[in-house]
């Protein structure tokens, strides 16, 4: 990911999450774009998994619903 992603990710997890992410990035080196792209999916997948239990809300971009 560029700078301003990762900058991004780290500002919003404990400093703690963001040393031990920082390590595992630096050991596990440049993944193959297939792999990334498997991973991206799954994620996407379980998100989509927990918006239909109800479990979590994914607000679309630019809505003027707030939720509270």
């Amino acid at each position: 990911a560029n700078e301003e992603i990762r900058t991004k990710i780290f500002k919003n997890i404990s400093q703690r999450a963001a040393e031990m992410l920082k390590e595992d990035l630096e050991t596990l080196g440049p993944t193959k774009l297939k792999d990334v792209e498997k991973a991206q999916q799954s994620v996407i997948d379980i998100v989509r998994k927990l918006e239909a239990e109800g479990k979590i809300v994914i607000a679309g971009g630019g809505s003027e619903d707030v939720l509270v």
